[in-house]
């Protein structure tokens, strides 16, 4: 089996090499960038995995990937934020933009090498069960995400204000894509036995998230007679 691929991304320079001298250690084939734009220089599609810093001259590591989630192919590249960002809403903002880790500057090697192997464990499980498989707390279609964690749905890395029905609504519909949805099953996840729902809630709730969701709100179609469903 061909060695793992692995680009260290980091301003410091001396954190680059440290990282990389132990990577190698492990067996990977370490490749490292000291800015986001010296990194998109390089070529990343053999990559495995990315490790990222946060704060980084003109274009952050935030932004840098932003960038890789609308490239092909680097769409599903495994990102590890290392940053010394550690409050609860910087994690959250990394693993909204689909970071699958998010480690806490300053820390040890033997945890970043942890964290390392765990990430690769589910990627390559990923990779040969199902391709497109995110953490079971993230839901993505192209540029929308949805976090369960967090109740937050971003679009673009930019947040998208719902209401707690409209989310849930989402959700169910994300989670059953290319299938309509009747009524009474939206009403039966979303509202459950808490109050008693009129069709015309439900059309009044999928009208307005249309209308916040921008371009995905085509995705989200009428079958009338049927019911609602998300269409790819």
């Amino acid at each position: 089996m061909s060695k793992y691929r692995i680009m260290v991304v980091d301003d410091e320079e001396s954190l680059c090499e440290i990282l990389k001298f132990n990577l190698e250690k492990e067996g990977y084939e370490v490749v490292t960038a000291n800015s986001a734009e010296e990194a998109l220089a390089l070529d990343l599609k053999g990559l495995d995995l990315m490790i990222l810093d946060v704060m980084m001259g003109e274009l952050s590591g935030y932004g840098l990937a932003g960038i890789l989630r609308k490239r092909p192919e680097t769409e599903h590249l495994p990102i590890i934020f290392c940053s010394a960002l550690d409050s609860e809403s910087d994690k959250i903002k990394g693993l909204d933009l689909g970071a699958d880790d998010y480690i806490a500057k300053p820390f040890s090697v033997a945890e970043v090498m942890a964290r390392v192997r765990s990430v690769l464990r589910r990627s390559t499980h990923r990779t040969e069960s199902q391709p497109k498989v995110v953490d079971e707390n993230i839901i993505r279609y192209k540029e929308l995400m949805i976090n369960n964690l967090s109740k937050r749905c971003h679009i673009n890395g930019e947040e998208v204000s719902l209401t707690r029905k409209e989310f849930d609504i989402l959700v169910l519909l994300l989670q059953n894509r290319n299938k309509i949805l009747s009524r009474e099953q939206i009403m039966r996840h979303v509202w459950s036995n808490e109050v008693v729902v009129l069709d015309r809630t439900i059309d009044v709730n999928i009208t307005r998230m249309r209308k916040k969701l921008g371009e995905y709100g085509n995705n989200i179609i009428t079958r009338t007679g049927y019911g609602y469903g998300f269409e790819e």
